[in-house]
């Protein structure tokens, strides 16, 4: 069996790259495993980053969290914008902090 079979993709990463009212991604497996990882490496990376933010500025979770998501939507970021929601929607699952309250009146929705 080779590594990339050997990779975990949880069903909400593998969304991203299913097209509604499709069953199969519209990326190659290979693909898919590879920005899966970026985007968890990226989540785990923040980690240390989202809570020194808090500690030294004083801020919400919310705050960080939705201070990550607006940096990783950045022009030019390695991400692409589903995949910058999931990001931030993991990293708050590593910090075990609430999921941000977010709605189309801010103009950002996860």
């Amino acid at each position: 069996m080779s590594e990339d079979n050997q990779i975990f993709i949880p069903e909400s990463f593998m969304a991203l790259f299913i097209q509604p009212g499709r069953y199969k991604p519209s990326a190659s497996h290979a693909e898919v495993s590879a920005r899966y990882e970026l985007c968890e490496d990226m989540a785990n990376m923040l980690t240390e980053n989202a809570q020194n933010m808090q500690f030294t500025l004083g801020i919400t979770e919310q705050d960080v969290l939705m201070q990550c998501l607006r940096g990783l939507q950045v022009e030019g970021s390695v991400v692409s914008l589903p995949e910058s929601h999931w990001v931030v929607h993991r990293l708050a699952e590593l910090l075990n902090w609430p999921f941000p309250e977010t709605g189309p009146a801010q103009g950002i929705c996860l």
